[in-house]
């Protein structure tokens, strides 16, 4: 009588394999997209381009870069809204003019 007791136990620890559940498979992996033509460095990495977004401190950051001896278009957002924000403004003598607003109190860069 003292086996039934170890052959149960046996059976309950050895049969714990047959309800786990198959790996899952590894996800695919999507191609690498192609970076385009003529958008690349000095070292060839691809530059990535920003869509211009405004942000509630783009019309500060432009008064602040004409300060600073430089016109541009307009200031865009660059980071994710919130309460530290980074502006970029492309000025027409073709410097870049950035700025870092925290809480809304921006400095250049």
């Amino acid at each position: 009588m003292k086996t039934l007791p170890a052959l149960v136990l046996a059976s309950l620890l050895g049969g714990c394999s047959m309800f786990r559940a198959p790996a899952p498979a590894a996800p695919a992996v999507p191609p690498a997209s192609k970076p385009a033509a003529g958008l690349v460095d000095a070292n060839g990495v691809p530059i990535e381009r920003v869509p211009y977004r405004i942000g509630v401190s783009s019309v500060t950051v432009e008064q602040l870069a004409r300060q600073h001896a430089c016109v541009g278009q307009g200031a865009g957002l660059i980071t994710e809204p919130g309460p530290v924000e980074v502006y970029r403004l492309q000025c027409s003598d073709g410097k870049v003019f950035m700025a870092r607003c925290e809480l809304r109190q921006c400095r250049k860069m």
